[in-house]
């Protein structure tokens, strides 16, 4: 994509909002309480039910740039926060099979490190300085989910500039390339988290839940899990239209800015208590 084209969608907010899937780790388990794993047969299900619809995988970034050039059609984001070592060995050969391709969000404050946050859930590895850099080599989108993995409406203004500036830095320095996609953690996001995102050069933001702050800064997911089968996503396809997927739905969640203070969305599994 060449910078005017990359000009050009930074400058287009959304109307309505892309579907955008919402996938955690890809990896064969026993047990996970808190539903962050998906087995590598069900993820495969899911890029064959894609297909089946005409549907196509990619990033955040190609999907935003396709819609403001009247190309997408068709296409469907898929994130994978956290960014887990299995990204690379179960869900990248998939998603090459399927000819998708994908964002991961991608914690530079911990790599190489373990999902120390989810102390309730298994123990999981997270990629390598060296494994970022050959996901995106493989044309995977890299983008930032902060350095540590803090609710950042809880975060003070240093910790908020670190977690967004300094994530991404580190980041870009490290593949070469721009960082134009973060994703809050814990799905927690307010106006100043917003428009601490916005200032530290961010082109988009993925939220969870829809709220006051919905737009191009807080883009809505849809989290899928182990037991969506294919009738499920189906669903969750139509409730996206229903709720987010039009214009007069944004409108109403936008308009929910005039009445109340906008409210934190939880997606992830609220921090357990210290």
């Amino acid at each position: 994509m060449t910078a005017t084209t990359a000009d050009s969608a930074q400058s287009v907010d959304l109307a309505a909002m892309p579907l955008v899937l919402m996938y955690h780790s890809v990896s064969p388990y026993d047990e996970d309480p808190l539903e962050v794993t998906m087995t590598p047969e069900r993820f495969e299900r899911h890029m064959c039910w894609l297909g089946s619809r005409g549907l196509r995988g990619v990033s955040v970034s190609e999907l935003l740039s396709a819609r403001a050039e009247g190309r997408g059609r068709g296409l469907v984001a898929l994130t994978f926060d956290d960014g887990y070592q299995d990204f690379i060995t179960r869900a990248i050969p998939v998603l090459q099979q399927y000819g998708c391709s994908a964002t991961v969000f991608v914690l530079a404050g911990r790599l190489g490190g373990q999902n120390a946050w989810d102390s309730s859930g298994p123990c999981k590895a997270l990629l390598t300085a060296d494994q970022v850099c050959q996901a995106a080599e493989s044309g995977m989108e890299i983008a930032s989910h902060g350095l540590d993995h803090v609710s950042l409406t809880e975060a003070d203004d240093t910790r908020l500039r670190a977690e967004t500036v300094h994530s991404r830095a580190v980041l870009q320095k490290l593949i070469g390339r721009q960082i134009r996609g973060f994703a809050y953690p814990w799905g927690h996001v307010d106006a100043r988290t917003v428009k601490a995102v916005q200032a530290a050069g961010y082109d988009y933001a993925c939220a969870v839940g829809a709220s006051a702050a919905i737009g191009r800064h807080s883009i809505p997911r849809t989290p899928v899990f182990e037991h969506d089968s294919g009738w499920r996503l189906d669903a969750k396809r139509i409730h996206f239209r229903l709720t987010v997927g039009n214009r007069l739905a944004v409108r109403r969640h936008r308009g929910n800015a005039r009445s109340s203070q906008w409210s934190t969305c939880d997606g992830d599994p609220a921090p357990p208590p210290e």
